[in-house]
């Protein structure tokens, strides 16, 4: 027994020490590999899967005037069935943070082999302190489009005075801080960006790295991105990065 706890405690002791290397190791230095993982699941970068079972068992989806029966689901009539489980992904990124911001560089440098004035911004760009505002951004994804289009819509419509007071950063202790400034999603694939002020009531909003940060953020049609970010583990290059 005690030699299979002390087994647990080295392997955990060997993860520990290669995270350590990692976060040491300059982001120009990283790998595509490591860079997507800064991206995807990360102290910075969390994801919400949404599953709608409702149409993985058949039902008819015949027009009902037509056929003499009735469908069991207007939303198949109109649109087919998928006769599957559909997910919907947001993904959940501080984008303040340059951790996401360096990822993001180095993903763009390796898969474009830009030139080097490009190169030179996108190292500014990574660099930069974001020292007035946190920014969340998020994106989407979904195994059917249709569901990816209600989403589209849903986002490219919606702006700060619908999400003001449906958008909240809040701190362990239930502090929120509300929006600030909601941007709908551009072409640089960024995805929805949440502004928030780090300063509430002329102090930080987070103030040491202590709890969780949750985020929140609900649509007007209803969509919900609800993701909790710890931050003891968002210290890099010996700071708290968000």
């Amino acid at each position: 027994m005690k030699r299979k706890v002390g087994l647990v405690l080295i392997t955990l002791m060997a993860v520990a020490t290669f995270a350590q290397k990692k976060s040491e190791m300059p982001w120009t230095e990283w790998s595509k590999k490591d860079a997507e993982k800064v991206l995807t699941d990360s102290p910075w970068s969390k994801l919400q899967t949404d599953t709608d079972t409702s149409q993985m068992f058949y039902s008819p989806t015949q027009d009902p005037q037509r056929m003499g029966r009735s469908s069991n689901d207007g939303s198949r009539l109109a649109q087919g069935a998928t006769n599957q489980s559909v997910n919907v992904s947001f993904q959940v990124r501080l984008f303040s943070a340059r951790p996401v911001r360096q990822a993001l560089a180095r993903v763009m440098e390796l898969n474009n082999k830009p030139p080097a004035d490009v190169v030179t911004k996108l190292h500014q760009f990574a660099e930069m302190q974001s020292t007035n505002s946190i920014i969340v951004t998020v994106t989407y994804d979904s195994n059917d489009q249709r569901y990816s289009g209600i989403v589209m819509q849903e986002f490219n419509s919606a702006n700060t005075g619908a999400m003001k007071n449906d958008a909240y950063l809040q701190r362990a202790d239930g502090k929120q801080l509300f929006l600030e400034e909601y941007v709908p999603p551009g072409k640089d694939g960024f995805g929805a960006r949440f502004i928030f002020l780090r300063e509430l009531d002329g102090e930080p909003f987070v103030k040491d790295a202590t709890g969780e940060l949750r985020f929140y953020a609900k649509y007007p049609n209803g969509i919900k991105i609800d993701r909790r970010f710890k931050l003891a583990d968002m210290m890099y290059q010996g700071q708290l990065e968000l």
